[in-house]
């Protein structure tokens, strides 16, 4: 198995947190959590399924994932390769007018986001390319020649960066507050860059601290009231949303 993470080249970084390139030789099924940000993937050999309600279904070759609000479990066939575009939290909205929040809980072909004519190119220069660092040439060229000089909405960037801070306990009603701009127009701006609304973003963020939070010699009294659940009960019932599995489960 092969997970290579590569950083991407310096006018991209304010778009792409990074580039992984994943290699396996045999066929394996296994659970992605939810995580912040969208991702495109890149098959340039074998192939990815999806499998919801006992239905397996292949993903496109070259795909985009919106931010999910539950697991997902997908399926590799064997000798699989995969180039993986990791966004920052707004970052998508520099290469492409499409909203964000239409993605969200959804993986779909890059064909529907940009021209199929490209996506086809870069495909087929991909399935040709000797070398990781080809790959991740190809890739770069295509999302620079799609950049977009757009102005960063650094009200929305505030929000972000509010919301990590406060480990995803802050409210709407707060966050409102403290940007100084009403509910209806802040969220609509924060679910067509970011992808999902603002509360649903901060219980992603607080559900991944609460998940590192299992690795340390904590009870899960402490990591519940630590993280600003109501009560255990509500806290296991947002965890198995998240994981499918109760938090005891997680931790063995």
């Amino acid at each position: 198995m092969k997970f290579e993470i590569i950083q991407p080249s310096e006018p991209l970084r304010p778009y792409i947190k990074q580039f992984v390139i994943s290699e396996m030789e045999d066929e394996s099924e296994y659970k992605v959590l939810p995580s912040l940000g969208i991702v495109i993937g890149f098959q340039y050999k074998g192939s990815l399924a999806v499998i919801q309600e006992n239905q397996t279904s292949t993903l496109h070759t070259a795909g985009i994932t919106g931010i999910v609000d539950s697991y997902k479990v997908f399926k590799n066939s064997p000798k699989i390769g995969t180039l993986l575009v990791f966004f920052t939290e707004i970052g998508l909205a520099h290469f492409t007018k499409h909203p964000a929040n239409e993605l969200f809980n959804l993986s779909i072909g890059l064909e529907y986001i940009f021209e199929k004519s490209l996506v086809d190119e870069i495909q087929e220069r991909l399935a040709l390319a000797q070398t990781d660092t080809q790959r991740i040439q190809i890739v770069e060229q295509f999302f620079l020649s799609q950049l977009q000089r757009i102005r960063t909405d650094q009200l929305i960037m505030e929000a972000v960066r509010l919301i990590y801070q406060s480990q995803g306990s802050i409210r709407v009603k707060e966050l409102n507050e403290r940007l100084n701009i009403s509910a209806s127009p802040f969220e609509k701006r924060f679910r067509k860059l970011v992808g999902t609304s603002p509360k649903k973003f901060a219980s992603i963020v607080r559900f991944n601290v609460v998940l590192n939070a299992l690795g340390e010699k904590k009870s899960l009294s402490e990591i519940c009231y630590e993280n600003n659940f109501f009560d255990q009960a509500h806290f296991i019932k947002d965890f198995k949303q998240f994981t499918g599995e109760t938090p005891d489960k997680m931790r063995h």
